[in-house]
């Protein structure tokens, strides 16, 4: 089919090339004559097409027969390499039942091994005296990797050396060591500084405490309170004797929950806009409070310096007072008794000026956290009706934050009333002494009247 095919195709391009020619001829002769000779050429091709289409043939034939002979031989060698396979499977079973009956009880002290390596790598992986001793972990591996292969066999120096791994860590737990050893800071730069550690339990720098995960140690996000992050400077400079430090014995449960406190000034955030007007009106009270001291201070002792004297001197609420008297000493009683009232009426605004609005901010610092609690209960419950209530802990929080204004309030409100009381207590002595005074002026004057009448 395909030879009729390419014959079809010779045909039709000789046609093409007869018809060329016929309109290079000029009569029925020439074209006779080309027409034949084109033949001609076409025979001689085609049969030059024939024969290398037969010398391809036989050529594939050859190729097909040496592809079959390596198939076979192939065939033979697989067959001859299951059998192999199966000869060795059975020589390993044998070797391997061999090996079993050779080990004997040692198969189960190799798995006792096997077993403590895997407890004792667990162990070191988060145990603190790693950042001291590091490189156990790669000889725990291969030795586990050892055990657990069923070709090789442990040696004894390997074995003394897990012993020893053990024994150390059991020893280094109860000593406090200082070494050098890299630290990764806060601000991400890596540092080799003097390290304490204290047991397995923490491990510190000068003054900050540090975490250990993934073989890594780094410095603390957030340190715990001043006291406890003070401790670690103290006891990284004793070198001897005993030293005050704030241990954690759950081994780093407790510093995170001390961590996560808020400290003061967080507290205070907490309380928002209207926790920072109550300490700024805590603030006015203690500077009222201040100021009242001070003056009612200067006031008392000049009172008393006046009793002491004999010369009137109008730089105290006393001494006015008598001055009044002086001017008034020809008067009657009566006269005399409301002149010093009225005198020692004029003294009390400035002896009680402030007390009305230290006692107010008393009085007004517990509403205003009231009124930032019930805000933020608000807002927590806004949240919630938004977010759900998928996340104790969130909600815990806002209640928590929106509570701290009642507390900013109640300790506003606590020192300053007994800050009133301190100064209203003073102002009332001074108060008291200059009626005491006025009251004994008014009854020698009563006792000089009633002689001369």
């Amino acid at each position: 089919m395909r030879n009729l095919i390419k014959i079809g195709i010779v045909v039709v391009l000789s046609g093409f090339s007869s018809i060329a020619n016929a309109q290079q001829a000029s009569n029925l002769d020439e074209l006779l004559e080309i027409v034949r000779q084109g033949k001609i050429n076409e025979t001689e091709e085609y049969r030059q097409r024939e024969a290398e289409f037969r010398g391809a043939q036989d050529r594939q034939a050859g190729l097909l027969a040496e592809g079959q002979a390596a198939q076979r031989a192939e065939e033979r060698r697989s067959d001859n390499l299951e059998a192999q396979f199966a000869a060795n499977d059975e020589q390993l079973a044998t070797l391997e039942q061999e090996f079993t009956n050779e080990l004997g009880a040692l198969k189960e002290v190799l798995g006792v091994l096997q077993l403590v390596s895997g407890d004792t790598r667990s162990r070191f992986e988060g145990s603190l005296t790693t950042t001291q001793f590091q490189g156990r972990e790669e000889f725990i591996t291969t030795l586990i990797e050892k055990t657990s292969s069923g070709t090789q066999l442990p040696s004894i120096e390997e074995i003394e050396r897990l012993w020893y791994e053990v024994q150390r860590e059991m020893t280094e737990q109860g000593r406090v060591v200082t070494f050098n050893r890299s630290v990764k800071m806060s601000d991400g730069s890596e540092e080799v500084v003097p390290v304490t550690r204290v047991g397995v339990f923490n491990i510190a720098m000068d003054g900050k405490y540090l975490k250990y995960e993934q073989g890594l140690v780094a410095e603390l996000d957030s340190q715990p309170q001043s006291r406890f992050a003070e401790s670690t400077s103290g006891l990284q400079n004793t070198t001897e004797g005993f030293a005050a430090f704030g241990l954690d014995p759950s081994r780093g449960s407790i510093l995170a929950l001390l961590i996560q406190q808020p400290g003061l000034e967080e507290r205070i955030d907490q309380g928002g806009t209207i926790g920072r007007l109550i300490l700024a009106v805590g603030a006015l009270g203690l500077l009222l409070f201040l100021e009242r001291v001070v003056f009612l201070s200067i006031a008392s002792s000049k009172v008393k310096a006046q009793i002491r004297s004999d010369t009137i001197s109008e730089n105290n609420p006393l001494g006015r007072v008598l001055a009044v008297h002086e001017a008034n000493r020809h008067a009657d009683v009566e006269t005399l008794e409301l002149k010093i009232d009225e005198a020692i009426l004029k003294e009390m605004p400035p002896l009680e000026r402030f007390l009305t609005m230290i006692k107010l901010i008393s009085a007004i610092a517990p509403l205003m956290g009231l009124l930032g609690t019930v805000t933020g209960m608000i807002e927590t419950f806004q949240a919630m009706t938004l977010f759900g209530t998928g996340d104790p802990q969130v909600m815990a929080g806002g209640i928590s934050a929106a509570l701290m204004t009642t507390v900013l309030g109640i300790v506003v409100a606590l020192p300053m009333l007994f800050l009133h009381s301190l100064v209203n207590g003073m102002s009332q002595r001074v108060v008291h002494t200059i009626e005491e005074q006025s009251a004994g002026i008014i009854a020698v004057h009563a006792e000089q009247h009633s002689r001369g009448a």
